[in-house]
């Protein structure tokens, strides 16, 4: 039998728009069915624009419609939680973006609904999809830097305005760099590194009500310890990521991003050399194994429990600015 996958989009979002609308249909047997918003105006605008059949104002009526078998949720921090455990009881399959959601317990709250209802479950951390990320992993895991012991992730970028909104001016949506930009950082070192975060510390920066700019020093369970920058008020900064280890040095440039651009470098005794790079699009790459999961051929690209990890890193670095002390990790 030809695999379908029927979506619905809760979130009539820039980001569905720009990139995953268009992964999904990259995908064979994949549709975009349906598309939800508070705004009946904004979301039939919205579905006429993308070639959606259908908008809907109530989750409710979404998730009854048979054509929908998973659900890629974008809406603002608050509402994942309950969107998503709304998803597995209706027994779609789930796609949430980061943060998965507010607080652990909510969390917590998705993976098990999910697992319950026997659904697929993912966190669209789309950094552990690049090429550059993945050929890091490897390389680590080959030794070629010996035993990794930093690492240091730049990641301030500046915001466009047309997504600034509740991400700069709603903390009760969950809004500042934190959940949105070190989340991301997170994951993509927990790829790199096989490796836990286990102590934080941190100082943000804010000129409004949200922080929008953080330095954080995490420690890892394998000993490495990782800076990070992230900021949404950097104009020229650049992004990178670099590993740095006992017998070498991993240099990653134009990295934290959602292009399929940025270069290797790895730097040891026998001088510098280009890493080859087979460049992708993340989002395709990581809705590929999405479907493969709800086939039962392997698992997501970054699992629900993947974004409990990220999250939980998160709220230890917002816990570790606001006390000024080290922070752990706590998961559970």
């Amino acid at each position: 039998m030809t695999h379908k996958l029927g979506w619905g989009l809760v979130g009539a979002s820039t980001i569905a728009q720009e990139w995953m609308i268009g992964a999904m249909r990259a995908q064979p047997g994949n549709e975009v069915v349906a598309v939800l918003s508070s705004d009946a105006r904004r979301g039939a605008a919205y579905a006429a624009g993308q070639g959606i059949a259908k908008s809907f104002t109530s989750i409710g009526d979404l998730l009854a419609d048979p054509a929908v078998d998973a659900v890629y949720i974008s809406t603002t921090n608050e509402l994942h939680a309950a969107q998503a455990i709304a998803a597995a009881a209706a027994r779609k399959h789930v796609l949430c973006e980061k943060p998965l959601a507010m607080n652990l317990a909510d969390a917590h709250a998705i993976v098990a609904a999910c697992q319950r209802a026997g659904v697929v479950l993912a966190t669209n951390h789309h950094l552990r999809n690049a090429a550059s990320h993945q050929a890091m992993r490897q390389l680590v895991r080959d030794g070629s830097i010996g035993k990794p012991l930093f690492a240091r992730v730049f990641h301030a970028v500046r915001l466009p305005a047309h997504l600034q909104g509740w991400r700069l001016h709603r903390p009760e949506a969950g809004g500042g760099v934190v959940l949105d930009i070190t989340v991301h950082d997170v994951d993509t070192l927990r790829f790199i590194l096989d490796a836990e975060p286990i102590e934080a510390v941190a100082m943000t920066h804010a000129d409004g009500p949200v922080e929008d700019g953080v330095m954080a020093v995490l420690r890892f369970d394998n000993g490495v310890l990782a800076q990070l920058h992230d900021a949404f008020n950097v104009d020229h900064a650049g992004t990178g990521l670099e590993i740095h280890g006992s017998a070498g040095s991993l240099i990653g440039r134009d990295a934290m991003t959602q292009h399929p651009v940025g270069e290797v470098r790895l730097r040891n005794a026998d001088g510098e050399r280009v890493i080859p790079l087979q460049p992708h699009n993340l989002y395709v790459h990581s809705l590929a194994a999405f479907n493969r999961a709800v086939q039962g051929l392997g698992t997501p690209s970054a699992s629900g429990e993947d974004g409990v990890r990220a999250l939980a890193a998160a709220l230890a670095v917002l816990e570790a600015a606001r006390t000024g002390q080290r922070t752990p990790v706590r998961v559970g």
